[in-house]
């Protein structure tokens, strides 16, 4: 049954490779920036109407903060890269990724209120330092560790291939004659990711906030409603989470489409460390031209 996993795994590949050379990344990240702004300045009818006390402002700015964050995600961004990267190159199961997801950009409306408030009341600073230290000084630090991740995966898909040559191992993991191991099996070439390899995920995600959750909590605190701010800092988050998210669970069912070919034809002691490998190249490759970009 897993030889015909074949067939849709490399017809997802090859419509990702034609996306990709046909320029349609390039076109989604400009739909969504246009997207962005006329949400943008939505948000700041809301924010007028929430202050004047219309009806049902609050809610109105939580749909548009949500919307905002669901468009910045699809936009070029490091959150949904390192989480794509991750779930191909490492077995992680589906729910424990979209946690790790969810995390990841609610830590982001965290960072953004540490942020406004810390530079408003400890350092006075205005709209464009705070945007200019995010900017210019926390995007290279986020993208700089997401292109550690990734380098990461890459040592670990090298590390399993050497391995694998030194000791020699076949594709059966077990000789039948003999009873023996000869190499490693699926459970010990694929193991699960660990608590330690999440905080990293959430944190190099986490450390870069969205500049529109900024604009936010910036404004409702000098309009005097700084909750109204926070909460849609957070409604952000949600809406870039449910990208993160998606993105992840592709990754993750493509991982499960190539595991599943490759074992039907008992390849998949050499398939994994490969695909974690290229994995980690991907993640690495963007992260560290997003940090060439930002420098």
């Amino acid at each position: 049954m897993s030889k015909f996993l074949i067939l849709p795994v490399g017809a997802v590949a090859a419509f990702l490779l034609w996306f990709w050379i046909g320029g349609g990344f390039d076109q989604l990240a400009l739909w969504a920036a246009g997207e962005q702004r006329a949400f943008q300045n939505q948000i700041a009818g809301a924010l007028r109407g929430l202050r004047a006390g219309h009806d049902g402002a609050l809610w109105l700015l939580m749909g548009l903060c949500f919307a905002y964050g669901f468009f910045h995600a699809v936009g070029p961004g490091h959150g949904k890269v390192l989480i794509g990267g991750y779930g191909l190159g490492r077995r992680v199961p589906w729910l424990r990724l979209s946690v790790i997801s969810l995390l990841a950009s609610l830590g982001q409306a965290v960072t953004a209120v540490m942020i406004v408030y810390a530079g408003v009341f400890l350092f006075n600073m205005t709209r464009e330092r705070l945007i200019g230290v995010t900017e210019d000084v926390m995007a290279p630090v986020s993208y700089g560790a997401i292109a550690l991740v990734g380098l990461w995966l890459v040592w670990r898909g090298m590390r399993r291939l050497m391995r694998q040559r030194d000791t020699h191992a076949h594709d059966h993991g077990t000789c039948e004659s003999c009873g023996h191991k000869h190499g490693p099996d699926l459970d010990e070439i694929d193991q699960v990711s660990t608590p330690r390899e999440a905080l990293a995920l959430i944190a190099s995600i986490a450390i870069r906030p969205c500049t529109g959750a900024l604009f936010v909590l910036l404004i409702t605190w000098q309009m005097g409603i700084a909750g109204a701010g926070i909460a849609g800092a957070f409604a952000m988050a949600l809406g870039t989470a449910t990208v993160t998210i998606t993105v992840g669970l592709a990754a993750t069912g493509m991982r499960g489409g190539i595991v599943g070919s490759a074992t039907a034809f008992q390849q998949a002691a050499r398939v994994l460390p490969l695909v974690e490998l290229m994995a980690g190249l991907v993640v690495a490759v963007l992260a560290g031209g997003l940090m060439m970009r930002a420098l």
